[in-house]
């Protein structure tokens, strides 16, 4: 899977295949390492970096042990007029992080949703992880059913 990413204002494009990644920032070399992810709790990681550990809070900006960053994720499957669109404008997809089961689908296309709100229940490593919306707005299309197992990147819910 391939995302455009900012980290703090510098773009890059992040590949992710299997247990490896491999980063490349506009202007800098490529950095490529074997990692493994463990949710801790809603919004909680574990992230293992070629046997260094990482403590990630994801919210309003992505904390690694402790120090704050502000980062923008998009897929260029999910949209691609990302150009002309503003912070929070347009469609946005909201995937799974990881491999998982669904375990519960908390909306159905054309629902109004409000940012934050929970859409759908994902289980990956014995843990319940709520994904929510990242804005307010309709579900344009829901991906996934219950029980279904999904890939990391696997698209479960377009918000619009």
């Amino acid at each position: 899977m391939k995302l455009d990413v900012t980290v703090d204002g510098r773009a890059g494009r992040l590949v992710l295949e299997g247990d490896r990644f491999r980063y490349e920032p506009e202007g800098a070399e490529a950095i490529e390492r074997q990692f493994s992810i463990v949710p801790l709790a809603p919004g909680s990681y574990s992230v293992l970096i070629d046997g260094r550990g990482y403590e990630v809070i994801a919210g309003e900006e992505i904390r690694v042990n402790g120090r704050a960053f502000a980062v923008d994720i998009f897929d260029p499957r999910g949209m691609r007029a990302r150009k002309t669109a503003g912070g929070g404008a347009g469609r946005q997809s909201i995937a799974a992080l990881m491999p998982g089961k669904v375990v519960r689908l908390l909306v159905a296309a054309g629902d109004m949703v409000e940012a934050g709100q929970g859409l759908v229940v994902v289980e990956a490593m014995k843990m319940q992880n709520e994904m929510k919306s990242p804005k307010g707005g309709r579900v344009a299309e829901v991906k996934t059913k219950a029980d279904a197992t999904v890939a990391p990147g696997e698209v479960l819910v377009i918000i619009e």
